[in-house]
């Protein structure tokens, strides 16, 4: 490995990358606070928006601290999580929450679904309030661009929720590519299963108009977003396959699964993003099954990189070179390849099962010396981010930049042939039509920062 390429001992992970967010100090007991310091010990006060479905396990994960408030407009999806916490003041739009509630609020979880990730997580960032937002963090490239600056502006800690940047197994993969044991990776396979049994996409996916549920403020879960009369299609869970509220199999496992790939390749932006198969194309929907290719230009001595998003597979693709009958990934139809020049090392979704190909080679393989710092955990990574501590592995300053390249895949899908696209200017220089899907839409009188 050339000196260029190398990494110096053991280097903590968000400093590897450009934008690291510094750490203020806001929100209640100040008192206790000296440069944005506070005390591990001293507990933070955090806002749920969310509460229902993976809101449910954020909040758990999150119980060394204390919850505060909640807004989730379905009552019903929420329920089990309103009854553990009944003295928990409860809102169904966040906006009224943080009216009511701002003076006692330190922290915000964002587990809402992914077309109210940019709005409730500026909105909470612009209020001085430290964000853990789960994946994709966005639904559109401008809203991820506002949120990498809004993160550097506001002085907060922050943290996507792909857990895979603090795996050992996403660690040890980065280590074995930078040791230069597989030589110059020139090529990267991510696949995934989804959406398959998990939820419908195609031309048979129709939404229907039908009453809004009394247990649902409708008008809350559309957020900012232009009005769509309600359809249980939507909601409560399987708003993912739409464009409208999703971003399809890329928002629920890309930015799992192409995590390590972007850790470990030190990934800026693409030069050029292309669907180069599509099955089952629907008319609301995204399509059943697609792939996507992105072409990076070279980074430092790293050469340039042909990276494969595969999704909608009931098994690993098949690539050229990896021995036939040899698993890649993990046991869920979920992982990456990396393939070097001189050979090969594969990862699950979330950096697990890290392993060289075959995986025979790992018999007498001696894992690097370690690089990275370890990681206490995601959520307690964040958690200690915003007591002062060092700044997350996926914070703003990591995961908007990695999620702005991972949405034009999105955009892709709806266009046939190569989007060439300028980093610099922020568009794609070949398809004015792509480019009028960087940014949402809102409905009118909202504001994306409030």
């Amino acid at each position: 490995m050339s000196q260029s390429q190398s990494t110096p001992r053991r280097v903590f992970i968000g400093s590897l990358f450009a934008g690291a967010v510094p750490v203020g100090g806001f929100g209640s007991s100040a008192s206790l606070r000296h440069m944005g310091y506070r005390s591990p010990n001293e507990k933070l006060n955090f806002a749920a928006i969310g509460a229902g479905g993976k809101g449910w396990t954020d909040i758990n994960s999150c119980s060394t601290e204390t919850l505060v408030a909640m807004a989730d407009p379905d009552g019903k999806r929420a329920a089990r999580t309103f009854e553990k916490f009944p003295s928990v003041p409860k809102y169904k739009d966040f906006r009224k929450m943080f009216d009511k509630e701002l003076k006692n609020i330190d922290a915000v979880i964002v587990s809402a679904p992914d077309h109210i990730h940019g709005s409730a997580a500026m909105w909470a960032m612009a209020r001085g309030k430290h964000v853990y937002c789960q994946k994709p963090l966005t639904r559109t490239v401008w809203e991820a661009q506002q949120l990498t600056m809004g993160a550097e502006k506001y002085g907060v800690a922050t943290q996507m929720g792909n857990q895979g940047y603090s795996n050992e197994g996403a660690r040890q993969c980065c280590e074995i590519i930078w040791s230069g044991d597989i030589g110059a990776v020139t090529e990267v396979h991510a696949w995934t299963n989804r959406p398959l049994k998990y939820w419908p996409q195609g031309p048979e996916v129709v939404p229907k108009e039908e009453p809004v549920p009394s247990h649902l403020d409708w008008e809350a879960w559309l957020g900012g977003s232009p009005f769509r009369p309600y359809s249980s299609a939507y909601a409560p869970h399987h708003w993912r396959g739409f464009p409208d509220f999703g971003c399809g199999a890329i928002g629920d496992m890309a930015c799992h699964i192409l995590g390590t790939p972007n850790m470990a390749m030190r990934l800026t932006a693409p030069t050029s993003v292309e669907c180069i198969m599509q099955e089952g194309k629907g008319q609301y929907t995204f399509p059943k099954a697609a792939t996507i290719r992105f072409d990076f230009p070279a980074r430092g001595s790293m050469p340039a990189l042909k990276l494969f998003w595969h999704d909608g597979r009931n098994k690993q693709p098949d690539i050229p070179g990896v021995p036939e009958g040899e698993l890649l990934g993990d046991s869920d139809i979920n992982g990456s390849v990396f393939l070097g020049e001189k050979g090969m090392v594969t990862t699950g979704c979330y950096g697990e099962r890290t392993r060289l190909v075959p995986a025979a080679k790992m018999k007498d393989y001696k894992m690097p010396e370690p690089v990275l710092t370890r990681s206490p955990g995601h959520y307690r990574d964040w958690i200690r981010a915003a007591k002062g501590g060092e700044p997350s592995c996926s914070n703003f300053g990591v995961a908007g930049p990695f999620v702005q390249w991972m949405l034009l895949g999105v955009i892709a899908m709806r266009f046939e042939g190569k989007l060439d696209w300028d980093a610099a200017a922020g568009k794609f220089t070949n398809n004015a039509a792509a480019n009028e899907f960087l940014k949402p839409k809102f409905k009118k009188g909202w504001k994306f920062a409030g």
